[in-house]
């Protein structure tokens, strides 16, 4: 069975800007319940559906397969409820893993967020200077919550 392991922090600073060029992703979500999600994507000129089980720690089930983009395209139009995602993903290698950044706009403009994947939950990794405090544990910041209750109606406090 396909594990995704993540870890997701906020952005303490812009050092990251110059480290790689952002791909632009739009996806939204047919099923997003507690225990699975199923996610359209499209991710610059390709298209991709994705089903996440329920995380346990910090490990949860995936399984994504690539789509025809017109199929994605089609989903994302007529399947999927509004708001969307919309983001620019920038893929960084720091000290040997990868850094995923997304800078988000439309509804979550200003949020900005690094995942890394780990190969085991105990995996220990350094973080570069720019990534700051860790949210992996607050659901907010899952891109299927920030669906539901963008970014930009979160309160000030809560940001």
């Amino acid at each position: 069975m396909p594990l995704e392991i993540e870890r997701k922090f906020l952005l303490a600073g812009e050092g990251w800007r110059e480290l790689a060029e952002g791909i632009a992703y739009r996806q939204g979500y047919l099923c997003t319940d507690r225990k699975r999600t199923v996610r359209v994507r499209t991710a610059g000129q390709k298209g991709y559906l994705t089903v996440k089980g329920a995380t346990v720690g910090l490990t949860r089930s995936e399984y994504e397969y690539e789509i025809p983009l017109g199929d994605a395209l089609a989903m994302l139009d007529t399947l999927c409820p509004q708001p969307q995602i919309e983001k620019k993903r920038y893929t960084i290698t720091f000290q040997g893993c990868i850094w995923e950044v997304d800078e988000f706009f439309g509804l979550n403009e200003g949020l900005v967020v690094a995942e890394i994947e780990l190969q085991r939950e105990d995996q220990v990794f350094e973080r570069p200077d720019w990534i700051g405090k860790e949210v992996t544990g607050d659901p907010r910041y899952y891109n299927a919550a920030l669906c539901a209750a963008p970014y930009s109606t979160w309160k000030k406090g809560q940001k």
